[in-house]
């Protein structure tokens, strides 16, 4: 066990997240389908146990191979990855108190997700100091290297502005409500503002460097991240600032959810098809599984979350079919990502060190003389 973990890094994190997604978005899908709220939390029930294994394997790997552990933290293509860990955390909490307390009751659900989502608050925000740091005085990294990969760390206190407002109506009635809330509201614009300085640069590479590497064309995907969690972070501000903020604030909050919700999630789309493009294309040139299929699900599912709730607010219909479609793509990204990620751990291919390069031999010339 501690052998196999040498090279567990942090992106086996977004497994976790793009698991409890599909449980957090089903739960708010306009459908009463038999079932399928059952099926959700059984779904986040998953969620919470790969979060358990994959903490307890990332602290063997800590332990025990400290050295690796340093590596990622100093490899520009591996450190932003520990955006993923918030994540996970945070996504597992919110899915506990939207469906999970089902099962465990509303009390161990908030005191659950209260511990998740502060562990989840404090490492995104750190990371997003962090990463960018280390970027910026320990990676040396150069523009041809932008990848969405470099948003992973800003978005994370994004999913702490969608999902703290969870949390808001059980705290006591005044203050603590009303600093969570905009706690919530500040983290949605920092993160906004670091999305807006890295897209830039991702979009630049892709336009003037040509397509990325085939393994990580997934990652186009990402950046429906930012997009989509914003678009629900603004929609839960709406719907629990009413008590806790005064009357035009929450009014304020109402018409943000759509004048912001709306255009944003039509930008979402078109990056939804620019991706999907990409991907076709690195498909039919051989693209094959790697763990950034994960990309594939929890970007996706903040669509999903995001068109709920602008069909919440808006009140239209194409908002509820375009939940549901997006929801379709998420669960079939999803079963394709753990049916390949299940096989590679069978097989033992994904938990392997990175193969060495081959070693070239030197030509040998014949002499004519």
């Amino acid at each position: 066990m501690v052998t196999a973990v040498r090279h567990l890094g942090p992106n086996w994190y977004a497994s976790v997240m793009g698991t409890a997604i599909v449980a957090t978005a089903g739960a708010g899908l306009p459908l009463h389908l038999p079932g399928l709220r059952t099926a959700c939390t059984a779904v986040w029930a998953l969620s919470l146990a790969m979060l358990l294994a994959l903490l307890t394997a990332r602290a063997l790997h800590w332990t025990h191979h400290r050295d690796q552990a340093r590596a990622h933290l100093l490899d520009p293509a591996m450190a932003p990855f520990y955006g993923c860990l918030a994540m996970a955390l945070l996504a597992v909490g919110g899915g506990t108190l939207v469906v999970g307390r089902d099962w465990i009751g509303l009390r161990a659900a908030v005191a659950l997700d209260a511990v998740l989502f502060g562990a989840g608050t404090l490492i995104g925000l750190t990371a997003a100091v962090a990463v960018p740091y280390l970027m910026a005085v320990r990676h040396h990294v150069h523009p041809a290297q932008a990848t969405p990969v470099w948003l992973l760390p800003v978005v994370a206190p994004m999913v702490s502005a969608a999902l703290g407002p969870l949390l808001v109506p059980h705290l006591p009635a005044g203050q603590p409500r009303e600093t969570l809330l905009l706690a919530c509201f500040a983290m949605f614009g920092l993160s906004l503002l670091a999305t807006l300085l890295m897209l830039p640069l991702v979009f630049a590479r892709l336009v003037t460097g040509g397509p990325l590497p085939l393994a990580l064309t997934p990652t186009l995907f990402l950046v429906l991240g930012p997009l989509g969690q914003s678009t629900t972070a603004v929609g839960k501000f709406a719907d629990f600032a009413p008590g806790v903020v005064p009357a035009a604030d929450a009014q304020a909050f109402s018409l943000l959810a759509v004048l912001y919700g709306v255009p944003v999630m039509g930008f979402a789309l078109l990056w939804l098809g620019l991706a999907t493009a990409h991907v076709v294309r690195a498909r039919r040139h051989g693209m094959r599984f790697t763990m950034t299929w994960w990309a594939f699900t929890f970007p996706v599912g903040t669509c999903v979350t995001g068109a709920e709730s602008l069909s919440h607010h808006t009140g239209l219909a194409v908002y509820n079919g375009l939940a549901i479609a997006l929801y379709g793509v998420l669960v079939a990204a999803w079963a394709t990502a753990a049916v390949h990620t299940a096989r590679g751990l069978l097989s033992g291919a994904l938990l392997a060190g990175p193969r060495p390069a081959p070693v070239a031999l030197r030509p040998v010339t014949a002499r004519t003389t």
